[in-house]
């Protein structure tokens, strides 16, 4: 397996620093989740936990999963007291085989999960298997276009995908897409200018 994918290389590089990101929940969850009624939600690549955290602060029940240890004990330290009964933390290998359980989570949230092509289907097929009758599937990633902006991407293109991509691998009779487009918005560029990136951002409702 390619090492950028394994326990170690995530380990490893969460331990080179007290914190790898910002500690903000990704906006483009906040802005597609606002309004939906709270429940269980999986949080899959939960890194060091803003995602999950945030979600059990609106009143979700959450499953964090990762692949680095590492990660998920300082998701864990960093956890509210008052929050710590709403969220699981799980060490979990996607590419390993593993898939959460099927139609369990009210919503299904994937915030820069990036694999090579031949295995992105089958990790988010799984992702996608365990929403609910009624739930959310919510895929953000690193748009293509971004590889001709100077952002800090994936440089290899086979790990960057469009929202209609992953689209069109569901079944129109069991969901509608509500949105798939590439988002843009402004972040700054490893040398602080100002530059405009776009996230690839799908989300789907199950049919009830």
């Amino acid at each position: 397996m390619d090492e950028r994918f394994t326990a170690p290389f995530w380990d490893e590089r969460y331990s080179s620093a007290t914190r790898i990101w910002s500690g903000r929940p990704n906006p483009q969850l906040v802005a597609e989740v606002d309004g939906l009624s709270p429940g269980t939600a999986l949080d899959a690549g939960c890194g060091e936990g803003a995602d999950a955290t945030w979600l059990a602060q609106q009143g979700w029940r959450v499953t964090g999963v990762d692949v680095s240890a590492v990660a998920l004990a300082r998701a864990a330290a960093h956890t509210d007291p008052e929050i710590a009964d709403r969220i699981t933390w799980q060490q979990v290998d996607l590419l390993s085989g593993w898939a959460p359980e099927q139609l369990a989570n009210d919503l299904v949230n994937s915030q820069f999960l990036h694999f090579p092509r031949a295995v992105r289907d089958q990790v988010f097929a799984g992702l996608a298997a365990s929403v609910a009758p009624g739930g959310t599937l919510l895929v953000v990633g690193h748009h293509p276009s971004d590889l001709e902006t100077t952002a800090r991407r994936p440089q290899d293109p086979d790990l960057l995908f469009t929202a209609e991509e992953l689209a069109a691998a569901l079944d129109p009779g069991q969901w509608d897409v509500l949105v798939a487009e590439a988002r843009p918005r402004l972040a700054d560029d490893p040398d602080g200018r100002e530059i405009t990136i776009h996230d690839a951002v799908l989300r789907a409702r199950r049919h009830p």
